[in-house]
């Protein structure tokens, strides 16, 4: 029988109340020993000493699962501790990556199967980690300008966001290095992109060639030119197309550094300030889940 830890939002909407309750219910009724850990009742780190050697179901979003991920890399339990994903966020962008089901019933099936699969992690040099993709610049901007829309718009609003910020951004002066290697030409840069996983803001495809278990970072540098070019940019993105633009440079690694700005920073999904200097590297197999 399955033991397993699942940790939700409990001051999420009755949406989320009713997909929840479906998903546990799929889960207990295919034989799952299941554990409720609302994360706003205890502290996770609470949670996980109570349930010690239990696999973890989030059944939330990509902030819910960055939050699950850092706090086992930070006990050290990423290898001790399976996770699975029952996607319940406005974006879902890990399980979209992912191929997993955003049907809540077949996503817990996903979860009772037990297939576990590697996946690559990306730490920081303070100590952060990246599940899905770090992003800087406009991205960033475009993350501030929806959440103000998302409770009217939904998906819609990391659209419009970016469609606004497209418009105004006039890019930040940095340099990207990928394994010590040098990426650009001088000129500003509207936007990095740092990808384990393939899109970020509900589907949009920043790195969809990336893989989040191939032991490498996908990076997409955009450098920004006329207010007509970033509009086509921020278009074109939308439909996972930029790569074809003649002023965005791809190439991938196991180590990248930003430095300049300062310029906002979007981590998985969450808005973390401005900063002038960070550097990544890739963890391969760092962790498990169950797809």
């Amino acid at each position: 029988m399955a033991e397993l830890l699942a940790i939700y939002n409990e001051s999420a909407g009755s949406a989320d109340d009713a997909a929840r309750t479906t998903a546990l219910e799929t889960l207990r009724g295919g034989g799952a020993d299941v554990i409720e850990a609302p994360a706003g009742e205890k502290d996770l780190d609470e949670m996980l000493d109570a349930c010690p050697g239990r696999d973890v179901v989030v059944l939330g979003g990509d902030g819910t699962l960055h939050v699950v991920v850092a706090t086992l890399h930070r006990r050290g339990e990423l290898d001790a501790r399976t996770v699975g994903l029952v996607p319940l966020g406005t974006g879902n962008d890990f399980a979209r990556g992912l191929g997993i089901p955003l049907d809540p019933p077949v996503a817990a099936r996903v979860v009772l199967a037990g297939r576990p699969r590697p996946l690559d992690l990306l730490v920081d040099d303070e100590g952060g980690v990246i599940v899905n993709m770090v992003h800087l610049g406009i991205g960033a901007e475009a993350s501030e300008g929806a959440t103000p829309l998302k409770p009217v718009l939904g998906r819609l609003a990391y659209a419009v966001g970016a469609l606004l910020a497209g418009v105004r951004s006039p890019g930040w002066r940095l340099r990207v290095t990928v394994d010590g290697r040098p990426v650009g030409d001088g000129r500003p840069a509207l936007m990095v992109g740092i990808g384990n996983g393939v899109t970020i803001g509900g589907g949009t495809p920043l790195a969809p060639r990336a893989r989040p278990d191939d032991g490498m970072a996908d990076v997409v540098v955009s450098l920004t030119t006329g207010p007509l070019d970033r509009l086509v940019y921020a278009l074109r993105l939308r439909k996972g197309t930029h790569l074809g633009l003649r002023d965005v440079i791809t190439t991938r690694g196991g180590e990248v550094t930003v430095e300049g700005g300062p310029v906002p920073v979007n981590a998985d999904g969450e808005l973390t300030g401005r900063v002038t200097r960070r550097r990544w590297t890739v963890v391969p197999a760092a962790w498990r889940m169950f797809t």
